[in-house]
């Protein structure tokens, strides 16, 4: 059943309720908020908890709570007795899944009776927190220092490997020079082979330390839709690209061919897990009040290359990141770490959450 229609507001910008300047300081919160009034009905949500719930205003407000948190949630009994005022606040640890069954939420909840006339016709103000939240910041500061230690070893061995390899081929060559036969030289040419390989392989780990083009206003559609015609290409029958876009979001200053290395990595990672055969979806969503390393930013890009393949082996799981880590016959363990340390310039991260039909990576790029 439909709530009851709101009287807040002057119908302008965003819908209703939250055009009333007693709502405003809701919204600098870093947690998801929800104000319901006295029938259980929506009457605001702030920004994070949009982003929290992956839904709109004009899809809650005005509307049962339910909307929001589902129907036969611990969230119903929280309700009932802050309408009651049976106390001042209560917290409980609840598990819900969100509307649009994209995933279950860990969360941290407190609902707060409201004073009649304190803020319009709110009765109760719910607020959420991620259980997880913290403990991805963690992980997320743990994994750029690893980064960037292993970065440094790797570069450094990299370039006393890259001294003497010069030399080799070169002794190489002068020894081929100097043979009285063909047949001899099939030796030769290996060394020199085998140099040039390794040498093809240095440079790989060096890419990254070079420095940056200069930045340009990047689109993120348009380095999506080249990654999508390159998977497309390599496969032509047999993958299915899914496009999800959120077209609202702005250009940003970045390296437009580092990210599209960076995404095309990680979406070629997904097609060899998935033998060529599957589903790649690509998704793009505004993110909002979000902590990248700690750091809290107010706009962020929230890209996803999420398959449905078997799942990162749980061996190598934590470690995916690192330089020559690979879980595939014949991979180089360079992809993964290059699209790492790409999104680490632009100032943002890649996280990894993967299991039996769903791997997905997340990309957090600040947008201010």
């Amino acid at each position: 059943m439909m709530g009851a229609p709101l009287d807040i507001g002057n119908g302008s910008g965003r819908c209703g309720a939250e055009t009333d300047p007693r709502f405003a300081g809701l919204q600098l919160l870093g947690s998801a908020v929800v104000l319901l009034d006295a029938a259980g009905t929506c009457l605001f949500i702030n920004e994070a908890a949009e982003q929290l719930f992956e839904i709109s205003p004009r899809m809650v407000i005005g509307h049962p709570y339910s909307r929001v948190f589902g129907f036969d949630t611990p969230v119903d009994a929280m309700v009932a007795s802050a309408r009651q005022q049976a106390y001042s606040q209560r917290s409980q640890d609840v598990e819900l899944e969100r509307i649009n069954r994209s995933a279950t939420l860990r969360l941290h909840m407190t609902a707060v009776p409201i004073e009649a006339g304190r803020l319009g016709n709110a009765s109760v103000l719910l607020e959420c927190r991620e259980m997880d939240q913290r403990l991805r910041v963690d992980r997320e500061v743990q994994l750029l220092e690893t980064a960037n230690a292993n970065r440094e070893l790797v570069r450094n061995l990299a370039h006393e490997i890259k001294n003497p390899l010069g030399g080799i081929r070169g002794a190489a060559q002068l020894l081929e020079g100097e043979l009285p036969g063909d047949g001899l030289r099939e030796y030769t040419q290996v060394i020199i082979k085998e140099a040039d390989r390794l040498q093809r392989l240095v440079d790989r780990l060096l890419a990254p330390h070079r420095l940056a083009r200069r930045k340009v206003a990047v689109n993120i559609h348009e380095v999506c839709e080249r990654v999508r015609a390159v998977l497309s290409a390599e496969f032509p029958n047999t993958l299915t690209v899914v496009r999800d876009y959120d077209a609202s979001l702005p250009e940003f200053p970045g390296d437009r061919e580092q990210l599209i290395q960076a995404v095309l990595n990680l979406a070629r990672n997904a097609a060899q897990a998935l033998g060529g055969k599957g589903e790649i979806r690509l998704r793009t969503r505004v993110a909002r009040q979000v902590m990248i390393a700690r750091h809290k930013c107010r706009l962020a890009l929230d890209l996803h290359v999420i398959d449905n393949g078997p799942g990162i082996p749980e061996a190598i799981r934590d470690r995916i990141f690192f330089p020559l880590v690979t879980g595939r016959d014949g991979g180089s363990g360079l992809g993964l770490s290059l699209a790492q340390t790409f999104v680490q310039q632009h100032g943002g991260v890649i996280e990894c959450e993967s299991r039996p039909g769903c791997t997905d990576f997340r990309v957090l790029l600040p947008l201010r």
